[in-house]
């Protein structure tokens, strides 16, 4: 146990000094180690939400916003299979997550179910094991009533899907805002959880996360005013949305979408050259500068609504048609807003709305505190365990806290490259992985001591010492680890901080407990060849 090859020397000690080579940049500023050769490590630990401050918001997909459209569509839907097929029918309504219609003629009743299983075909969402879910279903009460009800395991499925088209949707616009580090992520069935370290206007944040952003293009109906659409009824062709002026101004415009944002390509802040007021311009791909330059080549003269989640941004009426595929939005937007808008239209539209169901925000001051208060307990503990192990153990303890030093190193070294957020548990991991580091070295002292009471010479013993407290070691290490990979498995946030570095604190303490601590008193051995142990 006591002899070393001279390439394993080499790769101890190359591993001890990378580990203090990637810590490194954690004792320097940013700017300045930006300034540093490619060659020299350049990562540093980034701090999590409790440490530099920040917002941690908790969204929820709302249900509803997906169950409406996907009814209404199947409504729709019923309309035009009962038409194509020459299927008369009547009372044709939604009924919560059903639609129901009745056929006026009975023998039809049967051709009718057939021509609308058609809507609750299986679909596949699992290529590999082959598995199938029905999103809807069709009852018949032998009456002539057809009720097609949306399934709950369709629902589910939508759901899910949704959350995970609303994280990209979240996280592209969280990059636009040029935040570094954030964290998003799915907590259940249908929450997703975002932290934006060191973010300092979060409401800027719920903002941009509140809005659905879908975007929509839309003629101004000309068969009467707004108001008097509001007085009467507006036509069923027809509805009135609301501007975002203050106070908002009524607009009737018609319901189909001529053209739609999921066919913009780009969009960026600008300003309009004649008022120097700030704008969005916008431009489509080749079907969307298709669509759009027909439209605007039917409807010159007619106002031209620009839709945002149900409000209308502004109506220009088109002078002329618009060909290049690009075009700009006008609203008396804000430098802010102009730029915030913008943001919403490259990362595009969610899928569903998203409700903010819970909100913290934590200032840097007591962030500056958590971190003045983790690296005292640090510290103190740190300086405790040094104490104790050169007061116990001589020239042990101290070749024990080399050891320690390494492993802190390596620790540190490795979060750094890996880019992990450090937080306060992370904090509190460092800190038990400095007893349970101490706790390795104590087993092989404590077994050293006890051979030599056993008779052995002083190298015999520390040898056995080493040999024997290595089962030991691994088995308390192993269980630890165990515990930690659960830890990251079922939990998430700052308590899958905890478990990463616990397990790779464990990794590093088995490392340098049985190749650093041992090189260590291998050297000492070759040197001083002793007669006794001086623990």
């Amino acid at each position: 146990m006591l002899h070393f090859a001279r390439w394993k020397i080499v790769l101890i000690l190359l591993a001890v000094a990378g580990g203090a080579l990637a810590t490194l940049p954690n004792f320097f500023a940013k700017e300045t180690v930006a300034r540093w050769p490619d060659l020299m490590p350049n990562s540093q630990l980034v701090l999590g939400l409790d440490l530099q401050g920040g917002a941690h918001i908790l969204l929820q997909v709302e249900r509803d916003s997906i169950v409406e459209p996907r009814v209404d569509t199947l409504r729709d839907d019923v309309r035009k299979i009962l038409r194509e097929a020459r299927i008369g029918y009547t009372g044709l309504a939604i009924d919560g997550t059903s639609v129901r219609v009745r056929i006026r003629d009975t023998a039809q009743v049967d051709e009718a179910v057939e021509k609308l299983s058609e809507l609750s075909q299986p679909l596949n969402v699992n290529l590999l094991g082959g598995t199938t879910v029905r999103t809807i279903d069709i009852d018949s009460d032998g009456d002539g009533l057809i009720r097609l009800t949306l399934s709950e395991q369709g629902i589910t499925r939508a759901v899910s899907d949704a959350v995970e088209q609303s994280i990209e949707v979240v996280r592209r616009r969280i990059d636009q805002l040029g935040t570094t580090e954030p964290t998003i992520q799915r907590q259940g069935q249908d929450r997703i959880l975002v932290q934006v370290p060191g973010l300092q206007d979060p409401q800027r944040l719920k903002d941009l996360l509140r809005q659905t952003a879908k975007l929509t293009f839309h003629l101004v109906c000309m068969d009467m005013s707004a108001e008097e659409a509001l007085r009467t009824r507006p036509p069923a062709d027809c509805q009135v949305l609301n501007s975002t002026d203050d106070p908002p101004e009524p607009y009737l415009i018609e319901r189909r979408a001529l053209v739609g944002g999921e066919d913009l390509v780009d969009s960026q802040p600008s300003f309009d050259q004649n008022t120097n007021e700030p704008i969005v311009t916008f431009r489509f791909n080749t079907s969307g500068a298709r669509r759009f330059a027909v439209v605007t080549e039917r409807n010159v003269g007619r106002p031209f609504a620009i839709v945002l989640d149900n409000e209308v941004i502004s109506a220009p009426v088109i002078r002329e048609p618009i060909r290049g595929g690009s075009g700009q939005i006008s609203g008396g937007f804000t430098v802010e807003g102009a730029n915030d808008l913008a943001i919403l239209l490259r990362a595009g539209a969610l899928p569903a709305d998203l409700t903010i169901i819970e909100e913290r925000t934590v200032g840097p001051s007591l962030g500056a505190d958590s971190i003045a208060s983790g690296t005292t307990a640090a510290l103190i503990g740190a300086i405790a365990v040094l104490v104790f192990m050169i007061l116990a153990y001589g020239l042990f303890g101290i070749f024990a806290n080399l050891a320690l030093a390494a492993n802190m190193g390596l620790v540190i070294g490795l979060l750094s490259q890996l880019g992990a957020t450090l937080t306060l548990p992370g904090i509190a991991g460092i800190v038990l992985t400095v007893g349970m580091a101490v706790d390795s070295n104590v087993l092989i002292f404590e077994r050293i001591r006890e051979e030599a009471r056993a008779g052995r010479s002083a190298i015999a013993a520390i040898d056995a010492g080493f040999s024997r407290a290595l089962a030991t070691i691994l088995d308390a290490n192993i269980t630890t680890l165990i515990a930690a990979v659960i830890l990251f498995q079922l939990g998430s946030g700052p308590v899958r901080g905890f478990a990463v570095t616990l397990a790779i604190g464990i990794a590093t303490t088995v490392f340098t407990a049985f190749t650093f601590t041992r090189l260590l008193v291998a050297l000492w051995v070759r040197s001083r060849r002793p007669t006794a142990i001086p623990i």
